[in-house]
């Protein structure tokens, strides 16, 4: 089953159970995932559509951190909500550990020395990790990493 027959299976069952966040939340993917398509003027792949996914979780963590900041309680538990809602269709997050070792081998493939090949590690790391790191944890790594 490709990930929009589940998104769509999900939403109808969303619906039967009046799970508000979930289905708010699917709808607006869906919503995303259908505007791309259009932009594309072809059907998305399953690859694609992580992407569509990251982009959606990147705004919720920008909305996040713009709410903390605020000190809006209400809408940091509703930003949550929906952070794990988008969760559960991404696949499983790598762990810092796991990333900074991918990112010790691309270094020493690269040959890498210094901050000024930074842009060589994220070009040859980026398709390894891609749907799976968070980018600004990868780049937070990376420059750790090149010190």
């Amino acid at each position: 089953m490709s990930l929009t027959e589940r998104l769509t299976n999900e939403m109808k069952q969303a619906m039967k159970d009046k799970d508000k966040v979930r289905l708010s939340v699917i709808r607006m993917v869906r919503t995303a995932i259908k505007n791309a398509e259009i932009d594309s003027k072809t059907t998305l792949s399953d690859d694609d559509v992580i992407a569509v996914l990251n982009r959606e979780l990147k705004q919720r963590r920008d909305s996040l951190q713009a709410f903390e900041s605020a000190g809006r309680q209400d809408l940091i538990d509703d930003v949550n909500q929906e952070i794990a809602v988008l969760m559960d269709y991404l696949p499983a997050q790598m762990s810092e550990d796991e990333v900074r070792a991918i990112v010790k081998e691309v270094i020493a493939e690269t040959g890498a020395a210094g901050k000024k090949d930074m842009g060589k590690v994220m070009s040859a790391l980026m398709p390894k990790v891609k749907g799976r790191a968070d980018g600004k944890l990868v780049n937070q790594v990376v420059q750790a990493e090149l010190q």
